[in-house]
């Protein structure tokens, strides 16, 4: 059995404390936690926190996965230097309540925020079961996003059981494709975010939900169409959306 000599040992723990170092750079830079690294991997908490502890390195079958979170190519992240990427796939979920605006004008604005934060509560727990990233509170608006194998069907299970749970008007958008994730603002006050034409596609399906789903829930067919057979319950309806040139089909699912 060949055995590592102390130069090779040496040269494997300076690469994972080099892979741990660019983990942690490229997730700090994107203003995410390492919950939520996990959460959109699919992986333990403890797993990230090992990787930037340079304890353990990812599985290779996580790494494509995890280098399209940061924004970096595989090689890139394993030390090949390699133009960055800044878009990956993923699914993006915006909800909103029916009657909050006019909740917000009959309550005291502290009541108003207990209310938003049980809210937003019960939403982010309700998401966070299907291995979603929490982005943005507006309001009563609530914006995620899903990546990964399966992000379409687990984002569609997530809005469904927040529709079950939430005991308000909750009406929910979602929209499949590619979009740029980075930390937005000034430096001191950056946040993460999501942003590209699925983030729109996904608010104007909200709209659209708004009015013309019974269900509150309204997909886009990038969303629906990779579903399995038992999850594929909606109705299409070719839709103008503002601002989109031609009509495409969304789903008022069910």
């Amino acid at each position: 059995m060949n055995r590592l000599t102390n130069r090779e040992r040496g040269n494997m723990a300076m690469q994972l404390t080099e892979l741990a170092g660019r983990i942690r750079s490229l997730r700090e830079k994107r203003g995410l936690r390492q919950q939520d690294i996990a959460h959109a991997l699919r992986v333990s908490a403890q797993a990230v926190s090992k990787w930037e502890r340079s304890e353990n390195a990812p599985d290779i079958t996580v790494l494509p996965e995890l280098a399209c979170l940061l924004g970096v190519t595989t090689d890139w992240l394993l030390g090949r230097e390699e133009e960055r990427r800044d878009v990956f796939d993923a699914t993006v979920l915006v909800s909103s309540v029916g009657g909050a605006f006019e909740k917000s004008l009959e309550m005291d604005p502290r009541d108003f925020a207990v209310w938003a934060n049980g809210l937003f509560y019960q939403l982010t727990e309700t998401v966070l079961r299907y291995e979603a990233v929490p982005i943005k509170y507006m309001g009563d608006q609530f914006l995620c996003f899903f990546s990964g194998v399966d992000r379409c069907a687990r984002a569609l299970e997530a809005a469904r059981l927040a529709r079950r749970m939430v005991s308000e008007a909750l009406k929910i958008g979602l929209a499949d494709g590619p979009v740029y994730l980075g930390a937005v603002g000034h430096p001191d006050y950056a946040r993460p975010d999501v942003m590209g034409q699925v983030v729109n596609a996904a608010f104007l399906t909200l709209q659209w939900a708004e009015s013309h789903s019974a269900s509150g829930l309204a997909a886009t067919e990038a969303v629906f169409e990779p579903l399995p057979a038992g999850q594929r319950q909606g109705e299409g309806h070719r839709v103008q959306l503002r601002g989109v040139e031609r009509p495409v089909t969304v789903y008022a699912v069910r």
